[in-house]
């Protein structure tokens, strides 16, 4: 089996990094929409503020005063090469604006209380350089460019106490004349959007302002934070004033069909399906409530849903793969390593695009020594280290992600490969829901075309084993070949039938293709 796995790995990584080759030779010209509607893009979320930082003395967060580092842009490309290897193809940045100092949340200022829309966060700055901050951050996305690597940045929905202090024109207030503080994000104010019939002039310009300043970047999309906490024509016009200057930059929308409420009784709520119509090219898939998920048929659901949903428009749409972000506590804590190859292997078997969050490959649980005590240092009015347990960190200058499962890295690497594999099979075959004697506890679907079967098989009992028997369609042995991709065991297979015995969580992929 190692060996299959081994062979399969080799085959696919020399064609991946044959195509890379080429793209080193060419002048960067973005492609990130087509990949995305491709269902191509394997993301990976990071925080550059921690994201290659040195945390010497293993606290959890970096006191540079004892010669530690945090993350800045420059340091931030020693890594690149390294998430290239893994099969990552694109980059969701957190937040690169300025982070307000007041009534704030950690001791650097949470990524998401944006202080201004029109410059960079000094924060990212390496001293040690003569380029300017803006020269670092264009460098960075240059050197992602290089290694055929796409880059979006996230914009913040909402903005610090400190910005209203200075434009209080840009919030929504109340009859008192303080700002709006959104749903528990006590460290943000509501921005004002205005209506379906007129948009607020003075915000739209702030983020106008900011999309032009992340493309003259090099920025290749945008993911909008909360995006269903602006109108409809709030993003039409945004997203058509983008793509007059480039037809292919991507726009996310942090938005669900699971998502029902605006996030506070001053703010609108724009349904996904209205973000999509408004130009939206992908939004989030409800993939995050597999961890309450105990009867397959929750996820056959939302396979179909997600299938279908994403023909209902006249564009095409497509959905990001959110198993796994900076929102969802780890899967490491939830359910242990297992979880996590079943988030890896469901990403590399489903028409989504792949997103995962920088540590997810080694296991991080996302735990900091000193979360939520005193610190000695703060660079905000909160002196103590502001965390969510078990989710990386957005409020502090923390430790670089990572964490004790190496073993995942190699799950990873595979997953990702395979997923560029079968590609054709999952945008192009058909679904269908395998019939198996277990399915209680066992979820088992395919993806098939004329020639490939995509076949996954897992237990959603993360406590016992699962013994199953899954029929196949036209599964004939004489005339297929059935290669096992991820198993722990080689399956019995005749008459059309795959007999498992299924380890706690474990997931199973089988590919089948036709014999020539």
């Amino acid at each position: 089996m190692k060996l299959v796995n081994k062979i399969l790995f080799l085959a696919v990584a020399l064609a991946s990094s044959v195509s890379s080759c080429f793209a080193l030779d060419e002048a960067w010209k973005n492609d990130l929409r087509t990949k995305f509607l491709n269902n191509e893009t394997i993301i990976m979320e990071v925080n550059i503020r921690s994201f290659n930082a040195k945390d010497n003395n293993e606290d959890g967060f970096i006191q540079e005063n004892m010669g530690e580092v945090r993350g800045t842009f420059l340091n931030a490309i020693d890594r690149l090469d390294e998430l290239k290897s893994l099969g990552v193809n694109t980059l969701h940045v957190l937040p690169i604006t300025p982070t307000g100092k007041l009534k704030a949340l950690g001791t650097a200022g949470s990524l998401y209380a944006a202080s201004d829309f029109d410059s960079l966060n000094p924060d990212l700055y390496d001293k040690n350089s003569d380029l300017t901050l803006e020269e670092q951050a264009k460098k960075f996305i240059d050197e992602a460019h290089k290694r055929n690597i796409r880059v979006i940045v996230d914009v913040p929905a909402c903005a610090s106490y400190d910005l209203f202090l200075e434009r209080p024109d840009l919030f929504v207030t109340t009859q008192s004349g303080e700002p709006v503080i959104p749903a528990d994000w006590t460290d943000v104010r509501l921005l004002s959007v205005g209506t379906e019939d007129k948009i607020d002039a003075n915000v739209y310009n702030l983020y106008k302002d900011f999309v032009k300043y992340m493309m003259s970047l090099g920025v290749d999309g945008i993911r909008a934070d909360v995006a269903h906490s602006k109108t409809a024509i709030f993003w039409k016009e945004l997203i058509s004033y983008s793509r007059e200057k480039d037809e292919e930059f991507l726009w996310i929308a942090e938005s669900s069909e699971a998502w029902h409420d605006a996030i506070s009784p001053q703010a609108v709520f724009t349904p996904y399906n209205k973000l999509l119509e408004a130009g939206f090219d992908g939004y989030y898939g409800s993939f995050f409530n597999l961890k309450d998920w105990k009867n397959p048929k929750d996820l056959y659901k939302q396979i179909s849903f997600t299938l279908n949903e994403t023909k209902n428009f006249k564009e095409d749409k497509s959905v990001i793969g959110s198993f796994t972000t900076h929102d969802e506590v780890s899967p490491i804590i939830l359910k242990g390593p297992q979880f996590s190859e079943m988030m890896i292997w469901l990403s590399a078997t489903l028409p989504i695009n792949s997103y995962f969050v920088d540590g997810f490959q080694t296991g991080d649980d996302y735990m900091y020594r000193k979360g939520n005590r005193l610190a000695d240092v703060t660079n905000t009015d909160d002196d103590t280290y502001f965390t969510h347990r078990g989710k990386i960190d957005i409020f502090n200058f923390s430790r670089k992600p990572g964490g004790e499962f190496e073993e995942l890295r190699g799950e990873f690497l595979l997953g990702n490969n395979v997923k560029q594999s079968v590609l054709l099979t999952l945008n192009d075959g058909e679904f269908t829901q395998l019939k198996n004697n277990n399915h209680k506890k066992v979820f088992s679907y395919m993806f098939a075309n004329s020639i490939k079967k995509v076949i996954t098989i897992g237990n959603l009992d993360f406590e016992n084993n699962a013994k199953v028997t899954v029929k196949i369609p036209r599964f004939n042995p004489n005339k297929q070949n059935l290669l096992p991709i991820k198993i722990s065991k080689m399956p019995e297979a005749k008459r059309g039938k795959v007999h498992l015995n299924l380890q706690p969580g474990e997931i199973v992929v089988i590919i089948i293709h036709e014999l020539l």
